[in-house]
């Protein structure tokens, strides 16, 4: 029967991949329709890692609504359709032929999760259409020579790479694990922990990995505890990471550091934690959403509250609120008739522009490069910095 899906799956794949060399051409210098800009993007809507997706569309959405209600891009409304694929890759495979074949979106935009994207890659790729600000910081995405990737957060390599940085150099900590999702997704934060460790001739002392939308970390637990680690870097979603870091304090390890890395989503995780935030240290690509930071999160905050009043501020929707308007600016500046490859030449261009007291860049490889570390004391603290 594994077989049998195995060659169903392939056999899908291949067919769609096919039709889109077909059709690459047309994606790649085709305009946007006449009335509106259409984005598509899959994202988990359900399931166990449901707030992270609806966090994500929400924050796109706030800055997306904006704009429609101020003219849109010189006449044209964004149409951002979103589709559900509860963090699982054959189900994020249907969802991109739908919103290429059947909605034929002018780009991808939000895409989220990096075991489900590294699924379509080489579908998306080949139909050379944009994807823009994906919810991911695997690497792959940053190394690929496509010209229609284009990332806004930085990588799970520098989010690390700052996590262990700062513990060791100012916290003097030796003794590194990790707990992480066992799929691509976690093991580009392994591989990223293991090379930020040999930065500082240091090696993991143990490691755990649970299965993804699934809550069984005990022997993930297990087997990280008996190397007595002083940190352990979380590379999970939020559900099975607070479960991990709520058995672990059960099982006597009140003194360690938990370092969540961003996709874990913070926001939730401190949720379900019930706010009990005592040695967590958490990782971000964004700035602070607190309105007083800076004009652009004091903007976020009063458009969230207008568009979705039911929904609280958080680093995800914040992210997206941010990439979308950077991707506005770039929609913005286009000439002429508006194009897929005049679009990423001016994404590509290195310009830098002012969000609002935060400063992004139209690039591929990371529009925003920056890491932040925060810690949880009535609301999220900024401890620490980097720019890459």
């Amino acid at each position: 029967m594994q077989v049998v899906k195995h060659m169903v799956n392939k056999l899908f794949l291949t067919l769609l991949f096919l039709s889109l060399i077909l059709a690459g051409y047309g994606y790649w210098t085709l305009s946007s329709n006449d009335d509106s800009i259409i984005l598509g993007a899959s994202l988990p809507l359900s399931g166990i890692n449901k707030e992270l997706g609806s966090e994500v569309a929400i924050g796109a959405n706030v800055w997306f609504n904006y704009v429609n209600n101020n003219g849109g891009i010189k006449g044209k409304a964004i149409r951002f359709i979103t589709y559900d694929d509860k963090y699982e890759p054959q189900n994020t495979a249907h969802n991109l032929e739908k919103l290429l074949t059947e909605d034929k979106v002018f780009a991808l935009f939000g895409f989220t999760g990096t075991p489900t994207i590294k699924k379509v890659f080489p579908t998306i790729t080949s139909a050379k259409i944009p994807m823009v600000a994906s919810y991911t910081g695997a690497a792959f995405l940053r190394q690929s020579d496509a010209y229609t990737i284009i990332n806004f957060r930085t990588s799970y390599q520098d989010e690390i790479e700052t996590l262990i940085e700062h513990l060791h150099l100012n916290r003097g900590l030796r003794r590194f694990a990790i707990f992480y999702q066992n799929d691509v997704y976690g093991e580009e934060g392994y591989i990223a922990t293991a090379n930020a460790l040999k930065k500082h001739s240091l090696l993991l002392v143990g490691e755990g990995t649970y299965k993804r939308n699934t809550l069984s970390i005990r022997h993930a637990l297990h087997e990280i505890q008996s190397s007595n680690p002083e940190a352990i870097i979380i590379v999970g979603a939020y559900k099975p990471s607070a479960h991990f870091i709520e058995v672990a304090r059960q099982k006597g390890l009140d003194d360690v550091i938990f370092c969540p890395i961003s996709f874990v989503n913070a926001d939730a995780l401190v949720v379900e934690l019930d706010y009990k935030t005592k040695n967590i240290l958490f990782s971000q690509t964004v700035p602070s959403y607190d309105p007083a930071s800076s004009d652009v999160a004091r903007e976020y905050t009063t458009l969230l509250h207008r568009y979705f009043p039911n929904y609280p501020p958080s680093f995800a929707s914040f992210e997206t609120f941010l990439a979308a308007k950077t991707f506005t600016k770039a929609l913005e500046k286009v000439n002429g008739r508006l194009t897929k490859n005049k679009l990423l030449d001016i994404l590509h261009s290195k310009e830098k522009i002012d969000l609002g007291g935060v400063e992004a860049e139209f690039n591929p490889t990371n529009m925003h490069p920056h890491a932040y570390l925060y810690i949880y004391e009535n609301g999220f603290k900024p401890i620490h910095e980097r720019a890459y």
